[in-house]
Formats: C-alpha cells, structure tokens, sequence
C-alpha cells in the first residue's frame, strides 16, 4: 500500500502497459497486411477493366472497317449473304480472318471463284482488328501465338515425322513438296512455298476453301510444327537435276512424253522417209 501511495504502478497495470506496447508493431503489421490484400484484390480488377476497354476498342474498330470492307458480302452481321455466295462468319475466329486478309485472298471481288493470295492491303493493326470483331462474333479458332508455329528446334527425327504426316494428308493436293496442284470443279490447291509458318498453321486449324480442317485434337501443335518444319526444308533444299516445276508424276510423264516417246516417233518418221526416197 505504500508502494501505491507514492505514486508507483500495480502489477496489473505494469501489465497492461505492456500489453498495450506490444500491441502498437500487432496493429501496425495487421494495417500492412489488410492495406496488401486490399490491393491485391482491386488491382487485378483495375487491370481487367482496362482490358475490357482496350477490347471494346479494337472490336469497335474491327467493326467499322469490317462494315466499309466485309459487309457487302458478308453481311453487317457477319450472317452471310446467300445471294452473294459468302459464308458467315458468326463462327470462323480470328485465325481465319487473319488468314484470310493477310494472304490477300480477302476482300475479293469475285465470291464466286475462288480466291488467289494477293498483295494485303491492310495494316497489322487492321488486321487485328477486324479479327477481334469477327471473334466477337461467336466460337472459333483463336490466332496461333510463335511458340504454336514457329519449327525452330526441330530435330532431324521431327522433320522425318513431318514429312510421313505431310505425305499422308496434304500431299494429294498440295504436291509432295507443297507446289500446290489442281483440284476437281475448277478449284487449285496452292503453294505452300511462300506461305508462312503462321499462316500454315491458321489454314490447318480453319480449313480454308475445299480444305478440311485439322483441330487440335487431330494435329497437335508439336505434330503442326513438324509438318511445318518439312516444309520448309524440302523447298530449301535445291533438287538434284532439272526440277521441272516439282509437279510430281505428272509434270515429269509429260516431259518423259515430249522428250522421250515424241524424240522416238520423230527417228521413225525420218527413217520411213528415207526409206520411202530409197
């Protein structure tokens, strides 16, 4: 008692005084923490929302270019004009779109024949536009990123793999080496030799034209980079001897024909005439 008439503290109150200094760094760490989270959840949203805009943005422009371009064929829609003879778009994805207009092969001012590869007229950014609307539209193909096309890497095992897959699947069409060929109703399959890796793999996945499509599913993207990867060595390497246009059997028949069969025919003519003058 006389400890706490001059003026001195009690155990309990030692206590609580320390109590309340150690809870000063307990609420200091817990303002950090909750201040932390707080961010972390509204800053991912703050991101998201950019995004979105962005996104809202470039459809917007995909849109308008898509309206002064596509429209007339297409329809404002991106439904399809039967009377035209154009498909819809409302399900092709942007890997079609970017397919189609940096090959040149769209706009075409005839969409009853089929399209030829042409100088594009667009920008990157058009172009990445008018995908993004058309990908707005419905389900579909998104555009394949390098590490999805780009062969670098591939060993000799995997070129060989893409060649037994190229022979069995494109070569009817596309010519043993990719030069392209004749189709029925008029229609061409084209060269491979100026196509790019990306663009390659865009017509496997969409299927342009007469061509089926190839999903992911059925051509994995590893097995698409191999088939690429032969691609692009069997026409870095120059043939041996005269190429004849590495048409196949049928370029070279024709020439056995002229060269061969045709020189025999012109010795049996010459010889009938000079037997005829004997």
């Amino acid at each position: 008692m006389r400890f706490l008439a001059r003026g001195g503290r009690s155990s309990k109150d030692r206590t609580s005084l320390r109590r309340h200094r150690a809870a000063r760094p307990v609420l200091l760490l817990l303002s950090l923490f909750l201040v932390g989270a707080t961010y972390a959840a509204v800053s991912p949203a703050t991101e998201s929302v950019a995004d979105g805009a962005a996104d809202a943005q470039l459809i917007a422009q995909g849109k308008a270019l898509f309206s002064q371009n596509c429209a007339s064929c297409h329809g404002l829609g991106g439904e399809g004009l039967a009377q035209q003879g154009a498909p819809a778009l409302t399900n092709v994805g942007a890997a079609a779109v970017d397919f189609q207009v940096s090959t040149g092969r769209m706009p075409m001012a005839n969409p009853l024949v089929q399209a030829p590869a042409k100088e594009n007229t667009f920008t990157e950014d058009e172009i990445a536009a008018l995908a993004a609307y058309v990908a707005s539209l419905g389900q579909g193909p998104a555009i394949p990123t390098e590490d999805q096309y780009n062969p670098a890497g591939m060993s000799p095992e995997d070129v060989s793999r893409g060649g037994e897959l190229f022979r069995t699947n494109c070569s009817a069409c596309h010519n043993f080496k990719g030069a392209g060929g004749a189709l029925p109703n008029g229609a061409v399959a084209p060269s491979l030799q100026n196509a790019t890796p990306k663009q390659i793999l865009e017509a496997l996945r969409t299927g342009p034209g007469q061509m089926p499509i190839f999903a992911e599913g059925a051509l994995p993207d590893e097995n698409a980079k191999q088939v690429i990867a032969y691609i692009e060595q069997v026409n870095a390497v120059p043939a041996a001897g005269l190429s004849l246009g590495g048409l196949g059997p049928v370029a070279e028949g024709f020439w056995a024909w002229v060269a061969g069969i045709g020189s025999l025919v012109l010795f049996a003519v010459w010889i009938a005439s000079r037997g005829a003058r004997a």
